[in-house]
């Protein structure tokens, strides 16, 4: 099992001025919805914004930890 705030310090390890909220969609602390807000994202596409966050978040994804993951991925100013 992984905690909320586990997977912010992976996130802010990769992302340092990332704010994360998470949710347990389920109840079972393996499905997430994750809303990570940073200017790194600037100028980056979706796609690039997405694979930062996967990047952070590799170790528990691939030791099952996140089984599902829903991400939105924005900027400061709301981009």
């Amino acid at each position: 099992m992984i905690t909320t705030d586990m997977l912010t310090n992976y996130i802010q390890r990769i992302i340092p001025d990332a704010k994360v909220s998470v949710t347990d969609r389920t109840g079972t602390m393996d499905h997430f919805s994750i809303r990570v807000v940073s200017d790194l994202f600037k100028g980056k596409n979706l796609l690039d914004r997405h694979r930062l966050i996967y990047h952070a978040l590799d170790e528990p994804m691939k030791d099952g930890r996140i089984h599902a993951l829903e991400i939105k991925a924005e900027t400061t100013d709301g981009t």
